[in-house]
């Protein structure tokens, strides 16, 4: 499988090296940039499947490096980098076109989980069976977008949207893994201990949704996600 391209904008000469060498250890290809003039002239000369840009740096800062990126391209993910903690900024930086945040310092775990993510997101995206919305799981029938949930001939349940994206979600990946931080990144907009824990309480909610049909279960594959098998 062909390497990532990742363009990393960072004016600091030993965390940027730092960084872009733990990055190519994780199998990825890496463009350094030192300031945002050169990340720009860079970004327009390549082709990236990720940018990571420093918030602050000389010549050109992070947030104007994002809406010259955003101009040339929509959809390539932006995270930003800061040491600045402010909520104005972080929501200045979602304005301009971000898809995340971190704050320096991080753990690079943490970096490479929402870099994984992210990218998993974008290919669910262009997935052409999430334009789906109808699944037979079972005895159960889905419509995703009515958010109903029928069983046999009986009168439909009404799922809250996050329950029916959510078994939507599983349904693609039925029989598979269904990412953890997948479902998170694209159901929730956000990966953290939080998320995480509602995320559990939905999971537990299908559950009771689905036990009328005992082939239908959804199984916890512990640290990876989740898996909706249907037992023949």
């Amino acid at each position: 499988m062909e390497a990532k391209k990742i363009l990393l904008v960072e004016d600091d000469p030993n965390f940027g090296s730092v960084l872009r060498d733990y990055l190519v250890i994780n199998d990825f290809e890496v463009t350094l940039a030192k300031n945002g003039m050169e990340g720009f002239e860079k970004f327009k000369k390549g082709t990236f499947d990720l940018c990571i840009l420093d918030v602050m740096m000389p010549y050109k800062d992070g947030y104007t490096l994002a809406r010259e990126i955003r101009e040339k391209n929509q959809e390539v993910p932006i995270i930003f980098l800061t040491a600045k903690t402010l909520k104005e900024d972080v929501l200045k930086g979602y304005k301009v076109g971000a898809d995340d945040y971190l704050n320096k310092p991080f753990d690079s775990e943490v970096l490479l989980m929402k870099i994984k993510a992210i990218m998993q997101r974008k290919a669910s995206e262009t997935k052409p069976d999430s334009n789906v919305f109808e699944f037979e799981i079972g005895k159960f029938h889905l419509n995703s977008k009515l958010r109903f949930l029928s069983y046999g001939t009986e009168e439909p349940v009404k799922l809250s949207p996050k329950e029916s994206e959510l078994l939507k979600m599983l349904a693609l990946h039925v029989n598979d893994l269904m990412p953890r931080e997948l479902a998170l990144t694209k159901i929730w907009r956000d990966d953290n201990y939080f998320t995480s824990r509602s995320m559990d309480v939905y999971i537990a909610k299908l559950r009771k949704y689905l036990k009328r049909d005992e082939r239908v279960e959804i199984l916890n594959i512990h640290g990876e996600g989740f898996r909706l098998v249907i037992n023949s």
